[in-house]
């Protein structure tokens, strides 16, 4: 190769180096100028100041909360296809009197409905409800082993959402918002507070029930926050965490020289660039390092005695919501800030066998019923309910009406979605124990007392963690977002202990 060629070649890949970013920063004839003046309201959030500023070193250790934290962390338990509050938490007689009789016309007028048409007939709760505990509360026969905790929930009867679909339902509860791109709360939470443990992510995600929720990882993404506060998800089948071990014939001494290799070279780009993201990322790849270790272990329940897995219902080596339910014990004793546990299955419109409340229901029911006793009665014994908030929810309630399909009557028994009611409970950490707030109407379509907006819900949620939802925000797109939206909300203090 000739000189000439030499130099070419040279030029060429020095040409090919060259960044946008050195572009704009070099360049001198105004376009730099212009371009930001097209993204001037990307500039504008750029320009303000988050309340949170992490060393982007360690983008996860502890924070101090701004006010004082009645939780140190959360197990968030959602039942993917909105349970039926009325066979399991909100008893109504009355309904039970009008079962098989049409609906009233006050029922239908004005309300938009995803499946009903024409006039449906009302249905009764299909199954026996008694009163439980010292506190009375009803609850329905199909969960025997929870009824005995009631003492220990606080029931909110009166939830409310502004959808009836259940993929923007879903992200409405996650992210208090019903479009895509938001952070969820367990990220908010995360960059909030940070975690304890170094060693593993601060939010963590357990899937069951076969599938995922139907808008998917949006649930657990972080959004326009850093993408270090997203929820990790974990699997009960192979690695615990995708791409966590070695590729055949690494060795962790190899894969320790790559990585340092790595980290100088992201070193030498943040030094000529000077974007905090490449320190950030550079604190990632050694936070997944040493999940090497870390996850596994934790991840390993076959560790756990023979009786805590009668206890909980458990199979190793299967993916179960029980099994979820003993690894979101153990996430949360070794420190993992947002525990998120969805279980698919609660979409009960009576279209097939399946989906109906006189079938694939009461499946559900016996799947759920002894874990999430068994892991309430488990924290509790080991000291950790007081500083552990459980949430246990959908994403909107159902009907007092049968489903029907274009008019007609189906085979099976199911319910439509009712964005107007629908119960969740807490326990736990900061919250009222044997307490059901608000009341719904006496055929449980609408909140009669004490209507709680998921904006509301949410408040009250970063309150028990330590976290005003006022000022809980990030710049972006020239507003500073919160987990609340913009419009008023505010912390449900009567059911704080």
């Amino acid at each position: 190769m000739n000189t000439s060629s030499l130099l070419q070649q040279l030029e060429n890949e020095r040409l090919q180096a060259v960044t946008r970013r050195h572009f704009l920063r070099n360049c001198s004839t105004g376009l730099g100028a212009a371009w930001l003046a097209s993204q001037s309201g990307q500039a504008l959030a750029a320009g303000g100041k988050p309340p949170i500023v992490h060393d982007p070193a360690a983008p996860l250790s502890s924070l101090p909360s701004s006010i004082t934290a009645k939780a140190k962390r959360v197990i968030y338990l959602h039942m993917i296809g909105a349970p039926s509050q009325l066979e399991l938490f909100d008893y109504k007689p009355m309904l039970q009197e009008l079962d098989g009789r049409d609906c009233p016309e006050e029922f239908l007028e004005g309300k938009r409905f995803a499946f009903i048409r024409g006039v449906p007939k009302m249905l009764g709760p299909q199954y026996a409800f008694q009163q439980h505990g010292q506190s009375g509360a009803w609850v329905s026969e199909r969960l025997p082993e929870l009824s005995q905790c009631v003492d220990d929930l606080c029931f909110i009867k009166t939830m409310q959402t502004e959808q009836f679909n259940h993929g923007p339902a879903q992200l409405m509860v996650h992210t208090g918002n019903a479009n895509l791109g938001k952070p969820s709360i367990g990220s908010w939470v995360t960059w909030g507070l940070g975690t304890p443990n170094e060693n593993l992510p601060g939010f963590m995600v357990l899937i069951s029930g076969g599938r995922l929720p139907r808008v998917g990882k949006s649930l657990w993404g972080s959004g326009f926050l850093p993408s270090v506060y997203q929820g990790v998800q974990c699997r009960s089948v192979g690695d615990p965490v995708l791409n966590i071990a070695n590729p055949h014939g690494v060795t962790r001494n190899i894969r320790r020289a790559a990585l340092d290799g790595l980290n100088r070279l992201n070193a030498m780009t943040h030094q000529e660039i000077g974007d905090p993201e490449t320190i950030t990322r550079i604190a990632q790849y050694e936070m997944a390092f040493r999940m090497q270790i870390s996850v596994p272990e934790v991840m390993d329940i076959s560790q756990e005695p023979q009786h805590m897995h009668e206890r909980y219902g458990t199979e190793p080596g299967k993916e179960s919501f029980a099994n979820n339910c003993l690894l979101a014990r153990r996430l949360a004793e070794n420190g993992v800030r947002f525990i998120q546990l969805f279980d698919w299955g609660w979409d009960t419109h009576g279209s097939n066998e399946s989906e109906s409340l006189n079938g694939g229901f009461l499946k559900k029911c016996r799947q759920i019923d002894r874990p999430i006793a068994a892991l309430i009665n488990d924290l509790k014994e080991r000291g950790m309910l007081d500083e552990t908030l459980i949430v246990w929810g959908g994403e909107f309630g159902r009907t007092p009406m049968r489903e029907n399909r274009n008019g007609k009557e189906m085979r099976f028994i199911g319910r439509d979605h009712n964005p107007n009611a629908f119960t969740i409970w807490m326990a736990g950490a900061g919250v009222k124990p044997g307490m059901s707030y608000g009341e719904t109407d006496p055929l449980g379509y609408q909140a009669a007392v004490n209507p709680v907006p998921l904006a509301d819900f949410h408040a009250t949620l970063l309150h028990l963690v330590g976290m005003p939802h006022q000022k809980l925000y990030y710049p972006f797109q020239g507003l500073d977002q919160r987990l609340t939206g913009v419009k008023p909300a505010k912390v449900v203090h009567d059911i704080l202990a």
